[in-house]
């Protein structure tokens, strides 16, 4: 998503390079491009943890790139915070063209390695495509808060840190107006997400440290 930016703190460092011995001897051993997730709620450090586990990648010389989750919203933000203030049933998965993420992580396996893709422009509120060459890589990451849904994945990873935890890193990234407003919709995420840790195959905790659970 253009106009987003990441603040990276030893923290995410630490989780990534904890879960790349975790994944590195799998994806070395794997003949096809590796699929995994990081997921987690609004905060929690997605897309920190996941430029942070590219950085380790590349340095054992794994080309990785990373799908936002942020590029398949149906609605560009603003636009989307919008929607929400309309109607708070709005709030969840339907919000995020998942299939659509999870084709192009398919249409990848499959050997096609030229995809046009979704690009969104937090400043201007708008929603673009972009094609994108992916032959290079041979690590994809697919981190936003409802990752952990798709299909084609070989490794689901989970920052299980929930709103009230990650009310400092919200109030640093600025990027909504913290109100009692998204208070509400925060909890209406947490109820959807934090199901989604049982899927999970290694688990982020709130102080950072990693487990592989499958």
């Amino acid at each position: 998503m253009k106009g987003d930016v990441l603040i990276i703190n030893d923290n995410h460092r630490k989780a990534a390079r904890q879960c790349l011995p975790l994944i590195l001897e799998e994806i070395k051993k794997s003949d096809n491009k590796y699929m995994l997730s990081v997921a987690g709620e609004s905060g929690a450090g997605k897309s920190e943890i996941a430029a942070s586990l590219a950085e380790e990648l590349e340095k054992e010389g794994l080309k990785t790139y990373i799908f936002q989750q942020d590029d398949y919203f149906v609605f560009p933000p603003k636009t989307n915070a919008e929607k929400r203030k309309e109607d708070i049933k709005w709030v969840g998965t339907q919000e995020v063209k998942i299939d659509l993420l999870d084709s192009a992580l398919d249409e990848i396996q499959q050997g096609k390695y030229e995809i046009e893709k979704p690009l969104v422009n937090f400043q201007e509120d708008k929603i673009g495509t972009e094609t994108v060459s992916l032959g290079e890589y041979s690590v994809f990451i697919a981190e936003g808060t409802y990752t952990t849904l798709l299909n084609h994945l070989d490794c689901r990873i989970f920052i299980d840190r929930n709103y009230h935890d990650t009310k400092a890193s919200r109030l640093e990234r600025n990027r909504e107006e913290q109100d009692d407003f998204l208070e509400k919709i925060l909890m209406i995420e947490h109820e959807i997400i934090s199901k989604h840790k049982a899927f999970a195959d290694i688990i982020i905790g709130k102080d950072y440290q990693v487990k592989k659970v499958k």
